[in-house]
C-alpha cells in the first residue's frame, strides 16, 4: 500500500513538473521568434531619415500589418527600438522611427501579440532636410557641411572613378556605379574631418547596391592656421608579432610621442607609406589590420594617420587586385584619395598591382599605377591649379640608384603616363619600400626630364625588418646603414624643408664614421656556418670580407643617409688641411656587424639569409694623412643645417660603440 501511494507521488510531481515547464515555455514564447502571420512588404537595403521622421513601406499582395502591430528595429548591440505603425493600408504602411535611432545597421521584426517575426535587415542613414531632389541618374549624393552649420563650395567628392564639386549648398551628386565600394571627399585646405583613433574619416563606405539612391554627408572642422604644419613620413612598420617587434615599436611610438610633446601647439599630421603589416603572418601569427590598429591607437594619440597600401599590406588568398584589396579597403582607408593641407595637395596612389595573384604566397606583384588610378588622377588635378605643389605619396619606389645615376623603377610606360598626368606641377613623391634612403632632385635631370620632380625614399620605421635590434639590442639599422626612425617635414606656405629622425637618437644624428682602420671581417667571424652552405650562400658573406680586409690604408668612411646633391660635405683635419672626399658604394659596417654576421653564423643555414647589408649609395670616402689624425666632419643640407662631428682617431669598431650613451 506504501508502495502505492509512493508511486501515485511520483507520477503526480511528473505530471505537475510537466505543467510548470509547458507553463515557462508559454510565458517566454513572447520572445519567441515566429513566422505565424502574413505580412509581405519591400524592406530595402538602405533608407536615409531625418530624426525621428516617417518612412513608408510597400507592401506586397496586399499583405499588410495591422495598426495594432509593433514595427520593431534592433541595432547590432542588441538593443531594441519600438517604431509605430501610424497608418496602413493594403498598399503601404507608414511607420515614425524613434527619436533614439543613429545610423547603422538594424535587424527589422514586427510584433503581434506574443509573436515577432524577423523580416530582415536594413542599413538606417541620419540625414538632415535639404530640399533638394537628385537627378535621375545620380546614384549618390549628398552635402558637405560644418559643425557650426555651414555649407562647403566647391569641395572635392570622388567614387575613386568619377569625381565632381559641391555647389554654392554644399550639395554634390554623382552618377557612380560604385565600383569602389566607397565614396571620399578630398579634404578642403583649412578643414579637418573627424577621426576613429587615427584614421581620419575622409571617406564612406557605400552601403547599398548600384541601382540605389544613396545619400551621403560629410561634416568638417574649420581648424585656424593650416598653412604651417609637421608632417611625419612613416616608412614601412611590418609588424607581425615577431623578432620582438611590439617592443621595439613600442620605442618608436614613444620617440615620436616625446617629439610631438616638444613641439605642442604645432599642426601636426602624418602619413603611413604602406606595408603597416606582414601579408605572411596575418594567418600564422594572427596579426592584421585589427591588431595594428589596436596598437598604434593605443600608443599614438592626437595624430591623424592616413594610409598608403604597401605589397604587404594585400591579401595573399587573393586571385586579382581588387580581392588582394578588399580587407585594407574594409579595415583602413581607400586604395588611393586626395586630400588638402594648407597650400599643398596631397595624392595617395596605389603602385602594387596584384592583378597576377593566384590565391597563394607566391604574391606575384607588380610595380605600376592601374589604368583606372591614372583616369581618376586626372580628374582630380582639374581642380588644382598648377602653382599649388603637389606629393604624391605611394609605397614602391619611383626611381632607383644605379652607380650611373637613377633609373626607372616602375614599369617605363606606366611612369611616363604618371609624369604625363602630372605634367608642369612642382611634384614631391615620397616613397617606402626599399627600407633603404635615397633622395631625387629636379637636377638629376636623366630621370626627370626637367620635370620638377623630386622623390623621397623615406627609409622605415622597422628599419631591418625588426631583425638588427632583435639581435643586437640597441643597434636599429637598415640595410644601407640608415637607422630606424620617421622622415620629418617642416611645412610653410608652399615651401618644405625635410628631415630624417633615428628613433631613440637627437635629430643632430644625421651621419655615422667609420675609422676603416679598425673595420674588418673574415670568415673566422662565422665559426658555426656550416661547410656545406651553398656557395652563392658563402660568396654574399665574402662580400663583406672583400670589402673589409684588415688594412691601414687610413681612410675613414662616412655614411649620410638622407643626402641628395644639393648637400655639401666638408672633411678637415687637425692641421687644418681640407681632404677631398669621394663619393662611393658600400656596404655599411654597422649593419654587418650587428645583424648580417649574426645571420650567416648560424649551425642550421642552409641558404642565404634575408635582411642582410646591402651595398648602397650615400657614403663617402676621405684619406687621412696617418691612423692617428683627428678629423672635424661638417655635413649641411639645402635648407641651411649644420651638422657635425669632432672624429677623434683611432676610432675603435665595434657594435657597442655605436649605440646611443
Amino acid at each position: 500500500m506504501n508502495t502505492i501511494k509512493i508511486q501515485q507521488f511520483l507520477w503526480s510531481s511528473l505530471f505537475l513538473l510537466v505543467i510548470v515547464f509547458q507553463f515557462t515555455l508559454c510565458s517566454n514564447k513572447e520572445e519567441n521568434i515566429v513566422t505565424e502571420f502574413e505580412v509581405q512588404f519591400e524592406l530595402p537595403s538602405l533608407i536615409d531619415i531625418t530624426q525621428g521622421g516617417e518612412y513608408t513601406f510597400r507592401v506586397k499582395d496586399g499583405k499588410s500589418p495591422s495598426s495594432s502591430d509593433i514595427f520593431i528595429v534592433e541595432s547590432s548591440a542588441g538593443i531594441s527600438l519600438v517604431c509605430p505603425i501610424i497608418q496602413t493600408s493594403s498598399e503601404s504602411f507608414t511607420i515614425r522611427f524613434s527619436n533614439e535611432c543613429q545610423s547603422g545597421s538594424y535587424k527589422v521584426f514586427i510584433k503581434r501579440g506574443d509573436r515577432k517575426k524577423l523580416f530582415g535587415s536594413i542599413h538606417i542613414n541620419l540625414v538632415e532636410e535639404i530640399g533638394f531632389e537628385p537627378d535621375k541618374a545620380t546614384t549618390i549624393y549628398g552635402v558637405v557641411s560644418t559643425n557650426d552649420g555651414g555649407v562647403l563650395k566647391n569641395v572635392v567628392v570622388s567614387d575613386g572613378e568619377e569625381v565632381t564639386v559641391t555647389n554654392e549648398a554644399g550639395i554634390y551628386q554623382l552618377k557612380s556605379a560604385k565600383k569602389q565600394g566607397y565614396l571620399f571627399i578630398s579634404i578642403p585646405s583649412g578643414y579637418e574631418v573627424s577621426s576613429n583613433g587615427v584614421l581620419p574619416q575622409f571617406f564612406y563606405k557605400l552601403k547599398a547596391t548600384p541601382d540605389v539612391v544613396e545619400r551621403v554627408d560629410f561634416k568638417l572642422t574649420k581648424v585656424n592656421n593650416q598653412d604651417s604644419y609637421k608632417l611625419f613620413m612613416l616608412g614601412d612598420m611590418h609588424l607581425a608579432n615577431r623578432t620582438s617587434d611590439a617592443k621595439q615599436f613600442k620605442e618608436f611610438t614613444t620617440d615620436l610621442t616625446n617629439y610631438m610633446d616638444q613641439h605642442k601647439g604645432e599642426k601636426m599630421y602624418a602619413i603611413a607609406l604602406g606595408d603597416m603589416t606582414w601579408d605572411l603572418y596575418w594567418y600564422s601569427n594572427s596579426y592584421a589590420f585589427p591588431q595594428y590598429l589596436n596598437d598604434i591607437n593605443s600608443q599614438l594619440k592626437n595624430l591623424q594617420l592616413f594610409h598608403v597600401m604597401g605589397n604587404h599590406d594585400n591579401d595573399f588568398y587573393g586571385t586579382s587586385d581588387f580581392t588582394a584589396e578588399i580587407k585594407y579597403r574594409d579595415q583602413i582607408a581607400p586604395t588611393y584619395y586626395s586630400f588638402n593641407i594648407g597650400k599643398i595637395h596631397y595624392v595617395v596612389m596605389d603602385n602594387i598591382d596584384c592583378s597576377d595573384y593566384d590565391g597563394t604566397t607566391s604574391r606575384k606583384y607588380k610595380k605600376m599605377i592601374t589604368k583606372e588610378q591614372l583616369d581618376w588622377l586626372r580628374k582630380d588635378l582639374i581642380y588644382v591649379n598648377k602653382s599649388t605643389p603637389i606629393v604624391v605619396a605611394m609605397h614602391a619606389q619611383v626611381f632607383y640608384p644605379t652607380r650611373s645615376g637613377f633609373k626607372y623603377d616602375h614599369d617605363v610606360i606606366n611612369t611616363e603616363q604618371l609624369f604625363d598626368a602630372l605634367e608642369g606641377y612642382k611634384v614631391h613623391f615620397v616613397t617606402g619600400h626599399t627600407h633603404m634612403s635615397f633622395n631625387v632632385t629636379p637636377d638629376d635631370a636623366i630621370v626627370t626630364n626637367n620635370r620638377t620632380f623630386y622623390e623621397h625614399n623615406s627609409g622605415s620605421v622597422c628599419a631591418s625588418w625588426w631583425w638588427s635590434g632583435h639581435l643586437t639590442a640597441g643597434v636599429h639599422i637598415s640595410p644601407d646603414g640608415t637607422p630606424g626612425g620617421y622622415g620629418i617635414w617642416d611645412v610653410s606656405g608652399t615651401d618644405i624643408k625635410r628631415k630624417y629622425k633615428a628613433t631613440g637618437w637627437p635629430e643632430e644624428y644625421q651621419f655615422r664614421s667609420y675609422d676603416l682602420n679598425n673595420v674588418h671581417f673574415s670568415m673566422a667571424d662565422v665559426p658555426l656556418m656550416p661547410t656545406s652552405v651553398p656557395d652563392a650562400t658563402k660568396r654574399v658573406y665574402q662580400q663583406y670580407v672583400t670589402a673589409y680586409p684588415p688594412n691601414s690604408n687610413n681612410e675613414v668612411l662616412i655614411n649620410i643617409w638622407n643626402w641628395n646633391r644639393n648637400w655639401t660635405l666638408s672633411v678637415v683635419d687637425e692641421e687644418g688641411n681640407k681632404l677631398t672626399h669621394q663619393e662611393v658604394w658600400a656596404y655599411d659596417p654597422l649593419h654587418i656587424a650587428a645583424l648580417s654576421v649574426k645571420r650567416f653564423n648560424q649551425s642550421n643555414l642552409t641558404s642565404t639569409p634575408s635582411f642582410v647589408t646591402n651595398e648602397f649609395t650615400h657614403f663617402f670616402k676621405v684619406k687621412a694623412k696617418d691612423a692617428d689624425v683627428d678629423l672635424h666632419i661638417t655635413v649641411k643640407d639645402e635648407f641651411g643645417n649644420t651638422w657635425s662631428e669632432n672624429m677623434e682617431r683611432p676610432k675603435a669598431f665595434s657594435t657597442s660603440e655605436y649605440i646611443k650613451k
